[in-house]
Formats: structure tokens, C-alpha cells, sequence
């Protein structure tokens, strides 16, 4: 039994496109191929946006998904597989739409209501099937309805209150409901509409005016009465404010009383509120006070005056003379009446600065001016220039700061600073100003001055010059000596310590390094340059000596260390040698007379026996031989005067002088260095050349013989 799929087929009837409650069905047909007639089980899967809605068996290559009445949950993307005999057959998707939405069905809990009350409603679409969004809409005559949106994703229908506000009184309702699909989104119709009454638990307020609103004037009494009529007054309130500030209020009564003396200030929209619960209503009223008489002028003969000097003040009112004046100062605690008089006239001092006013007073209605400023100026004293760090004195580079002060003076006062004759700073302060100067150089040796100044007519007055020194850091150290590198014992030696610049006086230090620096020789001088005699150098002088040279700018510069050896003086090293010079001519001459003793003894042996006893003896004598300031050399080589012997010693020996010992000695050969020389107060003083790496060694050569 072979077979074959050729094709698996869907198909709705009785279109792709149904309308919503129309019966439905979805059919899929499977096209099998034989080689003979034999029965086959098909199983059908029928399946909307890829979720199973439907499975069935069927020996028949057609099955059918009927769908009674559709809606718009059915609509989707439908496709059908076929399984039987181990082999699966699949169709192409399709797309079905249910065009529409039932009608849903609107209820209230309530047929008639209060204000301030609310009202629950139920949107339902019986036989759709949720994700659904319900809105809601309250519906006033003349106005624009409200809309409330509620999306519901586990059921069929939904529920939302409404309050009931001020004005409103029949209300309409109803719903819709709304569906997203494939293609965008599905709306039902609107709902049945249901009417709800509205009942008022009191009437919008009345608010009146005695006299009328529009005919007040500045001095009037003024009354405002604002009333209502309710059914139930407990919880009842009535409020009466201006703008946001409340005037007056009462409960649990049907009107309100509110009277005041009017004035300008009282010009603008008063309100009359009434609330009970929930409930809150309103009446607006707008009120005009005209004009009794203007405010007054307040005029000054100065503003800006001199301490001492007269200042005479007038109050007056445009085109109005009948009125009680007075004028007065402000203050923080209060102000501060000076007369009862339209004019005033007083002797100011620095006190009187501050604000001045005037009142007037007609029928009851004071009325006060505009702020007058005065200011009283005591003249400024003459001001003092300082260095801010208390040293008249500047490091070469580093910025300089000056303070100006002025004891005396009523501010604000203006500070100038002054570089020579050159302005650069203006600064307005109460009683001092700063300047910074960041660009001090060798040519700012002084000139520095400022001057102040304020609103009194005395004018400027001027500091005291302030000269400021620069100090010049030291640069370069050197350090030398004279003799320079090897010293005798017992001679002196001078030491130059010298800077390439730097202000004086300058202070120098001689030092030792050791295992720590130690401190020889300190001395100020007024110069660029010292000179420190050592005397009587000793051998635990030697070592390696720097300066340091330091002035009033606080920065310490070092030379470069130079080495001292100090050694013997010639007539020492005369003394040694001729010390050793004897020595050795006297083993020389017992020397001689051994050998010639010995020879006189052993003439009457053989030459061999003479021969052979004499090598052992030889070999096991050793003769030193120190050197003279003659034939001595610093380095290799041999004893000159003793050549030729040795030479004659070394072939009569033969193997004995192979078999000598021989001894090495490391011996350090200071090469001579080309050194600076300067004559400093008609003294050569050398300085060390530059330092040489490394320290040359020659081995020499000494045979230990028994000549």
C-alpha cells in the first residue's frame, strides 16, 4: 500500500469575510494518491493564529470546522494539517475576518441621583471573548461628551462611576466596545442609552452689593450679602473671599454678612461659595471703588547730600489741598513720624539715610506716597596701602597682593590702584579693596598707590607710595678650591663659593659629606661670591665638599661636591726615604761580608759542593728593596739601578729563578685631568672638570728574589 500527498487545501464558506452572528465553515480537504483502493484514517487539525481550535478522524479526505454564529474573537489566520499513515500534509494559511461587533448592553445602579453623588455603570458584550476595551461616555446637553476608557483582558464586560457635578441634571449614558484584530481594530455600535435625574441639594448662591457694585467710592460703606436656599441644612457652609484670601464664612445657615470701608485696594472679583458634602457651588461678583483723591507726591530737595547740609521735603496731592499730611521715615520696626506738615526741613547727618514717605488722610482714607531714598555721605579718609603677606618685599615671579583701606567714609567707596602712573584696578567695596598683582618683575621696584573715593563731594583722597623689592632666587651655585684635588698636610686651602645672580645679601654654607652633611663654615655676604680659607689641612680632611647658597627667597641652591685628598709633604716623603736608603745599605754591607766570610771557608771543596750548598742559602733568602724618589714609579716595572744585576743573577740561576715567587699588586693610576682655573682675588682657584667614570688599574709585577 503506497500513497502520496499531493496537496492539503482550507476553504471557508461561505466567504473569507463574514458578518458578525452569520453561521460559518471552515473546511480542509486532503488530495491522496494510491497505487490501489484501500481505506485510510486521515486525523484533522484545524488551527487559528498557530492555538488548535479543532481535531477530528475521518476515512474521508474532507473534514469540517463549523462555526454557528461567528464573531470577531473568530477572526484570524486559519490553516489545517492532515496526518495518517506516518505522513503529515500541510495547507497554506488563510485570513478570515468577521466583520462587526455584537451590541453591548448598558445598566445603572441608579435612576436618579444628587449632586455630588456617583453613578455606577456595567458595559457588557455577552458573546464576545476578551482581550475587549469598554468606553463609556456621560453625555450633557450643549456640552461635549466625557469619555472614560476601560480595557478589560479576562472578561466579556466592564464597570466605571461617574460623579455627579454642579449643573448637572438629566445625564445620558452609554457604550461601545472595541476589539484589536489583524487588520487594525474592530468597534461595536453604541449601547441602549440610559437617562439618570439629578436632584440639588441647594441652590447656586446669591451674592449682592449695598451700595450697587459698579457705585462705590473710596470712604463708602460697603456691604456684601450672599445667600442660598436648601433643603437639609446640616453640613451646610458658606465661604466669602477676594481673590484667594477668605473674608468671612458661616455653617449650618442660609446667608452671610460681610461689610468693610472702601477703598481702592478694595476694587477686584469677590466670590460667594457654598458646599455641603461633595456638593460645591459658586457665585462670582465683580466690585469698583472709584477714586476719592490720588495718592501724594513726596519730593526732595536733594537725594544725594553731604552730612551737615539742609534737606527740605514737600507732600502734596494733584489737584487736591484738602487733606491731613504727615511725614515719616521707614524702618523695620515701624515707621517713624517726624511732623504733621506737608514740609519739612532738617540737618542731615549719615544717620538720616534710608526711606522717606508722606500721608494723607480724607474722610477716614489714608493714602501713602512712593518710597523716597536718601543717602547722606560722610567724606572718605585718606587710605592706607599695605602688603598683604606685612613684607614690603616680592620673590621674583610670584604675585603680589595689596590692600587699601579707608577708615572713614560712607560707602560704597571706589578703590583705584596704581602701578607707577599706570591705573590697574577699580574696585567698589564698603571699606577696603584687594589687587593682585600677578606680573611683578625687576622694574616694579615701587610706585605703588591707590586712591578712594565716594558720593561726598570732598573728592578723591590718596594712600602713601608703598615700594615693594623684588628679590632675584639664586641661580647656578659653583663651587672650587685652591690648591685644587691633592692637598698637603699642614697647608691651607681656600674654598670659592659663587652664584651666577641673585639679590644680597646672600647666605653661604660649607659643607662635608660624610655619613651625614656637616655643616663647617656659614657666612652672609653682600656679594655674589665667597671665599673660605681652611687652614692646617689634616689626613681626616679628606673628602667631598659643596656649598649651598640661599638669599630671601627661601630656595636653597647646591654646587657641585668636589674631592679633597690630602697627602704628604715632600719633606716627609725626604724623611722616609732616607730612612730606608739606610736601611738597606746597611743589610747591604752584611750582606757582603756573610758572602765573602762564606766563601773563604769553602776553598778547599769542589766547585760543585760550593755550588750546591750556595743555591738552597740563596733560595732561601729574600732581600727587600724599598724604593728612592729617584727610580720609583707610580704604576709597572722594575728597580732601575738593580737591572743589569738581575738580569746576570737571573742567567747564572736558571731554574732557581723560574721557581721564584712572584707577587701581584693593584696599584690606581690617576690620570691627569685638565682642571678650571680661575684667579679669584689674585688666587688660582681650581674647579672640578667634569666627572670621569670609572678608575684605571694597572697590575704590577714584583719577583721575590735572593738577590
Amino acid at each position: 500500500q503506497v500513497f502520496t500527498f499531493n496537496k492539503v487545501e482550507i476553504r471557508v464558506q461561505p466567504s473569507v469575510k463574514v458578518k458578525n452572528g452569520a453561521p460559518m465553515s471552515i473546511i480542509c480537504h486532503a488530495d491522496i494518491s494510491k497505487n490501489t483502493d484501500f481505506q485510510l484514517k486521515h486525523n484533522f487539525t484545524f488551527l487559528k493564529d498557530g492555538k488548535l481550535v479543532f481535531m477530528t478522524v475521518s476515512d474521508k479526505e474532507d473534514a469540517r470546522y463549523e462555526i454557528p454564529v461567528a464573531r470577531s474573537a473568530d477572526t484570524g489566520e486559519y490553516e489545517c494539517m492532515v496526518q495518517t499513515g506516518g505522513k503529515k500534509g500541510f495547507s497554506n494559511p488563510i485570513d478570515v475576518w468577521v466583520a462587526g461587533m455584537t451590541k453591548p448592553i448598558l445598566t445603572a445602579n441608579k435612576k436618579e441621583v444628587s449632586e455630588g453623588e456617583a453613578v455606577k455603570l456595567r458595559c457588557e458584550l455577552p458573546e464576545e471573548v476578551p482581550p475587549l476595551e469598554f468606553v463609556f461616555r456621560k453625555i450633557k446637553t450643549n456640552s461635549a461628551a466625557k469619555e472614560k476608557r476601560v480595557p478589560e483582558k479576562n472578561q466579556n464586560f466592564s464597570e466605571v462611576e461617574f460623579h455627579v457635578e454642579e449643573g448637572d441634571n438629566i445625564l445620558q449614558f452609554d457604550c461601545y466596545g472595541k476589539r484589536q484584530v489583524r487588520s487594525g481594530s474592530e468597534r461595536s455600535q453604541y449601547s441602549n442609552s440610559t437617562l439618570v435625574a439629578v436632584k440639588e441639594p441647594f441652590i447656586k448662591p446669591k451674592l449682592i452689593t449695598r451700595p450697587s457694585s459698579s457705585n462705590v467710592t473710596e470712604g463708602d460703606q460697603i456691604e456684601f450679602e450672599c445667600s442660598t436656599e436648601v433643603a437639609d441644612m446640616r453640613g451646610i457652609e458658606i465661604i466669602f473671599q477676594k481673590n484667594r484670601t477668605i473674608l468671612n464664612s458661616v455653617r449650618d445657615k442660609k446667608s452671610l454678612k460681610y461689610s468693610t470701608v472702601a477703598t481702592q485696594e478694595d476694587s477686584g472679583e469677590y466670590l460667594c461659595k457654598v458646599e455641603q458634602g461633595a456638593v460645591s457651588k459658586t457665585t462670582k461678583l465683580n466690585v469698583f471703588v472709584s477714586e476719592l483723591f490720588p495718592k501724594p507726591t513726596l519730593s526732595a530737595s536733594m537725594t544725594k547730600l553731604d552730612e551737615n547740609k539742609d534737606l527740605k521735603f514737600r507732600c502734596s496731592i494733584n489737584g487736591f489741598q484738602r487733606a491731613n499730611f504727615s511725614i515719616v521715615r521707614k524702618s523695620p520696626s515701624g515707621d517713624i513720624l517726624l511732623k504733621n506738615s506737608r514740609e519739612l526741613t532738617i540737618k542731615v547727618n549719615v544717620n538720616d539715610t534710608g526711606n522717606y514717605t508722606c500721608k494723607a488722610e480724607v474722610k477716614g482714607i489714608v493714602k501713602e506716597s512712593k518710597r523716597v531714598r536718601i543717602n547722606v555721605y560722610a567724606p572718605v579718609s585718606k587710605p592706607v596701602l599695605s602688603v598683604a603677606s606685612g613684607s614690603p618685599e616680592v620673590v621674583l615671579g610670584k604675585p603680589l597682593q595689596l590692600i587699601c583701606h579707608s577708615a572713614m567714609g560712607t560707602p560704597p567707596i571706589t578703590f583705584t590702584f596704581y602701578k607707577g602712573d599706570e591705573i590697574m584696578k577699580n574696585v567698589t567695596n564698603d571699606t577696603y579693596a584687594t589687587f593682585l598683582d600677578e606680573d611683578t618683575g625687576l622694574n616694579d621696584n615701587g610706585g605703588y598707590k591707590c586712591d578712594a573715593r565716594n558720593n561726598h563731594s570732598s573728592g578723591v583722597k590718596t594712600s602713601n607710595i608703598v615700594n615693594i623689592t623684588v628679590i632675584v632666587p639664586i641661580r647656578d651655585a659653583s663651587f672650587g678650591s685652591f690648591p685644587f684635588g691633592e692637598v698637603e698636610i699642614g697647608s691651607d686651602t681656600a674654598f670659592l663659593c659663587s652664584v651666577e645672580e641673585g639679590s644680597w645679601p646672600i647666605d653661604f654654607k660649607f659643607f662635608k659629606k660624610t655619613d651625614h652633611e656637616v655643616l663647617l663654615h656659614q657666612v652672609r655676604e653682600y656679594s655674589n661670591r665667597t671665599i673660605w680659607h681652611k687652614r692646617t689641612m689634616k689626613r681626616k680632611d679628606t673628602g667631598t665638599y659643596y656649598c649651598v647658597a640661599s638669599n630671601r627667597a627661601s630656595v636653597d641652591v647646591k654646587s657641585r661636591p668636589i674631592t679633597i685628598s690630602v697627602i704628604l709633604a715632600a719633606w716627609q716623603k725626604g724623611v722616609i726615604a732616607a730612612f730606608v736608603l739606610t736601611a738597606m745599605a746597611g743589610a747591604g754591607a752584611v750582606a757582603l761580608w756573610w758572602f765573602l766570610r762564606k766563601k773563604k771557608k769553602a776553598k778547599g771543596p769542589s766547585m760543585e759542593m760550593s755550588g750546591s750548598a750556595l743555591a738552597p742559602n740563596l733560595t732561601n733568602e729574600k732581600l727587600t728593596r724599598q724604593p728612592s724618589d729617584g727610580n720609583f714609579y707610580s704604576g709597572s716595572g722594575y728597580i732601575e739601578d738593580n737591572e743589569n744585576h738581575m738580569k746576570s743573577t737571573d742567567e747564572s740561576k736558571g731554574p732557581d729563578l723560574e721557581s721564584a715567587e712572584v707577587d701581584y699588586t693593584e696599584v690606581e693610576v690617576s690620570s691627569l685631568d685638565p682642571h678650571r682655573e680661575k684667579k679669584i682675588d689674585s688666587v688660582p682657584i681650581h674647579f672640578p672638570a667634569p666627572e670621569q667614570k670609572g678608575t684605571e688599574t694597572v697590575y704590577s709585577e714584583i719577583r721575590k728574589t735572593n738577590n
